[in-house]
Parts: structure tokens; sequence; C-alpha cells
């Protein structure tokens, strides 16, 4: 058991039977007061992200999880298949679990496993993706006024976003996970 206001951003604790990562914490002290810790949080097997406040010396269980790198295979209609690429161990993860990441992850890519207790829990994105642009129509010279300098382009995982006017079908980009943007050139 640790005190809540040890904690800090990236820890994995339990409290209250739930498997929380701190986003973010707040610690709040004013006079004639305990001191109130304000933990943005993210629950590892919702995916909601809320926030706690607890007094100083409420103690939550830390926990370890482990980190695994392993290879994106295929989808295979009910789940996404990765490769353990040091002993070729498949693993098959619910559609359910990487509702969101999946749109960044190409196929043959390397991610991040997390798991707690033999419990996946999700995946862990990079910062950037480096994607393929699999369609886009040609960018004409001088279209500036229309659509602001930039047009749809679609991605091989499937997802569609805004890119500049010279990105052309078979660039590799780089898409900011965070927000789902263009982010560069690869």
């Amino acid at each position: 058991m640790i005190n809540v206001t040890e904690l800090r951003p990236g820890n994995y604790f339990l409290d209250e039977g739930n498997l929380y990562q701190v986003i973010d914490i707040l610690l709040n002290k004013t006079a004639m007061r305990k001191m109130v810790a304000k933990v943005k949080v993210k629950n590892m097997r919702t995916g909601a992200i809320t926030e706690l406040a607890r007094n100083s010396g409420y103690g939550v269980e830390d926990v370890h999880v482990d980190k695994k790198t392993m290879t994106y295979l295929y989808d295979d209609g009910q789940a996404y298949n990765f490769m353990d690429p040091t002993t070729y161990e498949q693993t098959p993860l619910p559609h359910s679990v990487l509702e969101n990441e999946i749109k960044y992850i190409a196929p043959n890519s390397e991610v991040t496993i997390v798991t707690y207790e033999d419990e996946i829990l999700g995946v862990l994105l990079p910062a950037k993706a480096i994607l393929t642009v699999t369609k886009t129509e040609p960018g004409v010279r001088g279209d500036t006024v229309s659509n602001g300098g930039s047009k749809d382009a679609e991605l091989e995982t499937g997802i569609t976003i805004r890119v500049p006017l010279f990105i052309n079908e078979g660039d590799k980009i780089s898409v900011d996970t965070a927000t789902g943007k263009y982010d560069g050139r690869a």
C-alpha cells in the first residue's frame, strides 16, 4: 500500500477493485484541512477517464504491469492477432479491447501490449504512427481557397484524415496518435 499523495503520472494502482493508470495529479493543501489529492485516472479495464479525490493518508495498492513488444499480424474477423517476435507465440486481442487504437496500427508494425496478471489491458501507442496513404485525390495547384490547402486521404488502416495538397498516394506520413491529425512526412 502506498499513500495516494505519492502517486505520479504513469503509475498504476488498484482502488476499490478497479485498476487505474494515473494521468495527472493535483495536491491541494488549504489551512485547517488535510491535503486532498485530485487524481485524474484512466480505468484500464473500461477505458473511462475520471477524477478521484482522496485525502492524504488514503492508501492504494501499487501494482506492476507487464509490457511486452509484439508485432501486429492480421484481423481474423473476431480478434486482432499479435505475435511475440522472440517466441513466435500468437496472441489474439478481441476487437473491443482495441476499438480506437487499431486505427494507428499498421500490419507488421510493433506495439507494446500491457498486461496485469495475465489479463490483457490494451496497447500503448507511440506518440506518432507512420502510415502509408492508399487513396487521395491529386492536389490542384492554387486550390487553397475552397478547402484551406488540405484534402482527404485514406490511410492503410482505413482511417481518413486531412493532409496538405502535396501529399500523394503511396507517401508515408506521420500521424499524431493523440489527436489523429497529420504531423508531417515520414
